[in-house]
């Protein structure tokens, strides 16, 4: 005799934090431009930089990054115009980001 399963109630509310951007760390917030190949992007960052981005390889391995996503990019200190990215968000949280007020426009 087997048991029986019970559905799961699909109704509930996901409750998700979102990431936001640390100051203190020099994280900014990024739209990908275009994509310039070998792991590369050009990043318009919040703060009115257009930065040439890098994708480590941590982040290549397990997050796709496309043209019009937002991520995090934290800019080097000794090159301004270059940034690291570390964090992609998903299209949910975009739409939290733009509630909230962190993306102008």
């Amino acid at each position: 005799m087997q048991k029986k399963k019970r559905a799961k109630n699909t109704n509930a509310p996901t409750v998700t934090r979102v990431r936001t951007p640390r100051k203190e760390k020099g994280e900014v917030l990024a739209t990908v431009e275009s994509m310039l190949g070998a792991n590369r992007v050009r990043l318009r960052c919040m703060d009115g930089v257009v930065r040439m981005g890098r994708i480590p390889g941590s982040m290549k391995k397990r997050t796709w990054i496309r043209e019009g996503d937002i991520v995090i990019a934290v800019p080097w200190e000794f090159q301004d115009e270059k940034a690291d990215v570390i964090w992609k968000y998903t299209r949910p949280q975009v739409n939290w980001l733009e509630r909230k007020g962190y993306l102008k426009g």
